[in-house]
């Protein structure tokens, strides 16, 4: 069960990574996504919702660096985690627990991220929702779904920790 966990840690750690490497690297690609959700000029045309808009290059600028900056701080807490859950595997079930405590963190900062950035912010201050072009939701949803999962999994007590 434990190298399961550290192993999914790992693996949620090394994704969050690619996702941040990916934005950094190709930082024009998402960032017109990022600028047409902000900008809202996809969202049904007559929604009442227009005088959100954020036309502002640099407020777009801002946004989508905050978003590879919570995406490389999600990233880093689950690597953090992982590796300290690797080097307590074998210890006590208490320190191994404890060892966990950089990789809830980790998951939660992306839980932040795609269910409140994009999921609640996007998606319905933005109306994403509206857009057939630039909707991340799905993808927003596969998110939320791998990291609550994980959260779930990785705060269950290992059965050692019951026993006398």
């Amino acid at each position: 069960m434990r190298l399961s966990k550290i192993l999914l840690m790992a693996t949620i750690a090394l994704w969050l990574a690619l996702v941040a490497f990916g934005n950094i690297t190709d930082y024009g690609s998402n960032r017109v996504f990022v600028q047409h959700v902000l900008a809202m000029d996809s969202i049904f045309p007559d929604a009442g919702i227009h005088y959100r808009a954020i036309h502002s290059p640099l407020l777009q600028h801002i946004a989508y660096m905050l978003i590879i900056a919570t995406e490389t701080l999600a990233a880093l807490l689950c690597w953090i985690g992982a590796w300290r859950m690797w080097r307590t595997r074998r210890a006590s079930a208490t320190v191994f627990h404890r060892a966990k405590r950089m990789a809830v963190p980790g998951l939660t900062v992306g839980l932040m991220l795609w269910l409140g950035g994009f999921m609640a912010i996007g998606g319905e201050w933005f109306g994403m929702w509206m857009s057939s072009q630039w909707n991340g939701l799905e993808s927003a949803f596969r998110f939320v779904v791998v990291l609550l999962v994980a959260l779930v999994y990785l705060g269950q007590h290992d059965n050692e920790l019951d026993q006398p």
